[in-house]
């Protein structure tokens, strides 16, 4: 499986893609133990916007039979349009189609440093993240409502969360990787 986003599916903080790190601080590593049956490349990069993740797809779905694709919070935080973001992902899914992949496509996470109009953002974008799973009859990987903290609508809870308030927690990805063992295993 190539598993193509940002820092998320790199694994951030804790895991870097070129530096290496504790692999447990990547989704991909818990799906992996969760079932066996599942390998893969982890095609994250910290930071990406979603177009700058489209540019990198054929190079990492080479050889994969399942895509798993991730991205959208570094559009919003620089100010880009959700749908614009949305068209990219949409981009990425069908083009991953047209390779002949299995193709998932997962949505933003709750961002506990966000601020209210990061959050409405968000919520803008899974919707279409939604559609776009939907239309495109793909599987949607809720990650959003996964990691959300019923008690706090829109943030991660402190278990879940890493310091910086940015990413997953070694046990948030492990949620995160689990539900992704489910889903696709």
């Amino acid at each position: 499986m190539a598993a193509l986003g940002d820092s998320i599916t790199e694994g951030s903080p804790e895991y870097d893609s070129r530096h290496g790190g504790d692999e447990r601080s990547q989704w991909e590593y818990w799906a992996a133990r969760a079932d066996g049956r599942l390998e893969f490349r982890n095609c994250g990069i910290y930071g990406q916007r979603t177009d700058e993740i489209a540019a990198r797809l054929g190079g990492c779905v080479r050889g994969a039979d399942v895509l798993v694709v991730q991205g959208g919070i570094n559009d919003i935080v620089q100010g880009r349009s959700v749908e614009d973001a949305a068209a990219n992902l949409r981009a990425m899914v069908r083009r991953g189609k047209e390779l002949g992949l299995r193709v998932a496509l997962a949505n933003v996470l709750p961002w506990n440093n966000c601020r209210p109009e990061h959050e409405r953002a968000i919520r803008e974008l899974n919707a279409l993240v939604a559609e776009i799973a939907q239309n495109e009859e793909v599987t949607l990987l809720p990650f959003h409502d996964t990691l959300e903290d019923p008690d706090r609508p829109g943030r991660m809870p402190a278990e879940w969360t890493h310091p910086d308030g940015d990413h997953p927690s070694v046990e948030g990805y492990q949620r995160l990787g689990e539900l992704v063992a489910r889903t696709l295993g």
